[in-house]
């Protein structure tokens, strides 16, 4: 069965579009071939700076032939409308079938549809491929019309080894690529993949990017062992720079000592950023004086010259980054940058980021009082402080860096250490993945920041729709969850719905809360209702309560004892709902137990008064385990008051309604714990 080879040769593709545009490639062409059932034995993509490829393997020789069946109209329809079903179909009456179903008699026209020979089902569909290929940036050249991500150079497609013979905008396909740009840049025959893939290595081409990633990562790892030095992972990066090179050569230089006292995360990112060249560092983890950059050629003098280049455009990069350091080290976060963020909006209906951080500074003072540890004073200054750096020189150079360098210029002014601290780490976590803030003072001020911008965007009406959410505040919410529930924080969100600077307008902010409470404990196994179910409570805004009250009602549903009481709650509320609809009444009076007169519904009313004590104490010690095994105690009360005793008697009305008092304390003592008519089952 002949094997499809498909190669598309350009100038240099970016880095970030190759993978996208193989596997783009492969559905494109799979799914067309699969459209006219045509179906290989697998299909495989690869992407180089220079070329896109596509191998499908044992295609038939030949498209099959094809059965096509459409429906026209009624026997009896008007015959303009029957002449025209004919016409777009090339067909006449008598090619037709007729047909019955339950309206009536109808036309059906049957398409007998020969499959033609492989190549040319393939020369017809890969030139609109081509020409519709959705890159994110593309651009014309010459005076053809194809759009295409750089020029499109050639195209080479061969099927079982022979040319398919196609054309796109002037370029005729055929089986010839071409190797190394330096290296090997003559013209390659090929006919096969397998032929196709060697040729290339041999001219200087490594056709995977995974084997060109494992190939630097490899050879780096084992220039830096040999300095006794260990290159910081970067996966990010590794695949950037395998998409950089067809034949990756790893080269080691040299950082000038001068800079290596300018922050390591400037010298860092300005390495990556700019040059993507990877980091190394010491036994100790501190940056080494040292980088690995990947070259895409096989140098004469050993990449000397290739080394030496790149340490004199690097050695550039530093001195400006040097500059801004020393600039920005000369001046004050609260004298010189503070002021400053007067002139920076935050939100236009807002206002501005210093204004925030005025917000944030006196919520970050309120949130000492929760957080153990937590310095009252240290926390005002680092709310104050911690959006201060935005406009400094490095950060606005380097806008990644903010915090980071805010912690920095902290220090170096004599600031206290855990304020400096909180600064870098106010932004945490940035993402589910992210680090917490680690000290109490950091944790205050993160939370006071992602507090702050909730209230504000809600007090506005800029709340996440859908999948809208373009000031990332579910993210904010979550990190607040994450903070909150991880360091154990105790305190009531309503501080967040009350901040007097926003007035009334977040009074639904805690809904919003629960359901990101509800993304965090899904991910850990909880279900939602139960979470709903705890939230409903009343005055329930401590999270580190409301999970503890989650984990001790799911292990309590998971028993016989839980799943049989809340069959009886349940049972329990829908006969009071069905009777209060028909009373128009609420039967929530005081039980008669003057009025009891059966064994079961007397021991009920008595297990129900001694659960909701023992219960409610439970609960006010926080031991919502021994609340829950309280409530257990009503199971065998309650299957035996629905087994024996009648509530809807007949010709007795006080003796029913005192039984549906009953019932009602059976949804009010459960009800301390949790709202069980949100849980399902």
């Amino acid at each position: 069965m002949p094997d499809l080879l498909l190669e598309l040769f350009s100038e240099e593709i970016p880095a970030r579009m190759q993978g996208a545009a193989k596997e783009e490639l492969k559905k494109r062409v799979t799914d067309a071939l699969a459209e006219a059932g045509v179906f290989g034995e697998g299909a495989i993509a690869f992407a180089t700076p220079r070329r896109l490829t596509l191998s499908v393997l044992e295609l038939p020789a030949r498209q099959p032939d094809r059965r096509e069946e459409r429906k026209g109209p009624r026997t009896d329809a008007p015959e303009k409308a029957i002449e025209g079903f004919l016409k777009a179909n090339g067909l006449t009456l008598d090619q037709c079938e007729t047909r019955e179903d339950k309206k009536g008699s109808f036309y059906v026209a049957v398409i007998e549809k020969k499959g033609q020979p492989l190549e040319n089902l393939i020369a017809e569909i890969i030139p609109p491929i081509i020409r519709g290929f959705s890159w994110p940036k593309s651009m014309r050249w010459g005076e053809g019309s194809l759009r295409w991500v750089r020029p499109l150079h050639s195209i080479l497609c061969t099927l079982d080894g022979e040319v398919v013979n196609f054309e796109v905008d002037g370029i005729k396909s055929g089986n010839v690529t071409y190797g190394h740009r330096f290296m090997a840049p003559d013209a390659v025959q090929v006919r096969r993949f397998d032929e196709y893939e060697k040729k290339l290595h041999d001219a200087k081409v490594m056709l995977d990017a995974d084997l060109r990633a494992r190939h630097i990562w490899e050879d780096a790892k084992n220039l830096a062992h040999a300095q006794n030095l260990e290159v910081v992972e970067d996966e990010a990066l590794l695949r950037e720079v395998a998409g950089l090179v067809e034949w990756p050569v790893v080269l080691m230089g040299k950082i000038d000592d001068r800079f290596m006292d300018v922050p390591q995360e400037v010298l860092s990112l300005s390495m990556r950023e700019n040059q993507k060249y990877f980091t190394l560092k010491d036994a100790n983890g501190k940056m080494a004086p040292r980088f690995i950059v990947v070259s895409n050629l096989i140098a004469e003098d050993g990449g000397a010259a290739i080394v030496n280049g790149n340490e004199r455009v690097l050695r550039a990069r530093f001195a400006d980054a040097e500059f801004l350091w020393q600039e920005d080290k000369r001046k004050s976060l609260e004298k010189d940058f503070l002021p400053k963020l007067k002139d920076v909006v935050f939100h236009a209906k807002l206002g501005t980021v210093a204004e925030k951080a005025e917000r944030v500074s006196k919520l970050a003072g309120e949130l000492a009082a929760f957080i153990p540890g937590c310095d009252k004073a240290k926390a005002e200054k680092a709310g104050l402080l911690a959006k201060a750096d935005l406009v400094s020189g490095m950060v606005y150079e380097f806008p990644e860096l903010q915090g980071l360098m805010g912690r920095y210029y902290a220090l170096a002014e004599g600031l206290d250490a855990e304020i400096a601290d909180a600064i870098a780490e106010h932004y945490r976590p940035a993402g589910p993945s992210d680090n917490l803030p680690q000290s109490p003072v950091a944790q205050a001020v993160a939370l006071a920041d992602k507090l702050d911008t909730l209230a504000g965007f809600w007090s506005i009406d800029e709340k996440p729709t859908g999948s809208k959410d373009p000031y990332a505040l579910r993210r904010a919410a979550l990190g607040i969850v994450r903070i909150i529930l991880e360091k154990e924080i105790r305190f009531p969100l309503r501080l967040a719905v009350n901040l007097p600077s926003w007035g009334d307008r977040s009074e639904d902010l805690p809904p919003f809360f629960a359901d990101r409470l509800k993304v965090h404990l899904r991910d850990q196994g909880a279900r939602h209702d139960l979470v709903d179910a705890v939230f409903a409570l009343e005055g329930q805004d401590d999270l580190v309560l409301i999970v503890k009250r989650v984990e001790a009602l799911g292990d309590f549903l998971k028993t016989d004892d839980g799943a049989n009481l809340l069959a009886g709650f349940k049972r329990a509320s829908n006969i009071l709902k069905a009777e209060e609809k028909k009373d128009g009444a609420t039967f929530n009076g005081v039980v008669d137990a003057g009025l009891l007169k059966e064994p079961e519904e007397k021991a009920l009313h008595a297990a129900i008064e001694a659960a909701r004590a023992e219960a409610e104490g439970a609960i006010q010690t926080e031991d919502f385990a021994k609340a829950m095994a309280a409530l257990a105690k009503l199971r065998a009360p309650v299957d035996a008051f629905f087994d024996k005793v009648t509530v809807n008697v007949e010709d007795d009305e006080k003796t029913r309604e005192n039984r549906l008092n009953l019932l009602n304390e059976i949804r009010a003592a459960m009800g301390a714990v949790a709202d069980f008519s949100r849980i399902e089952g």
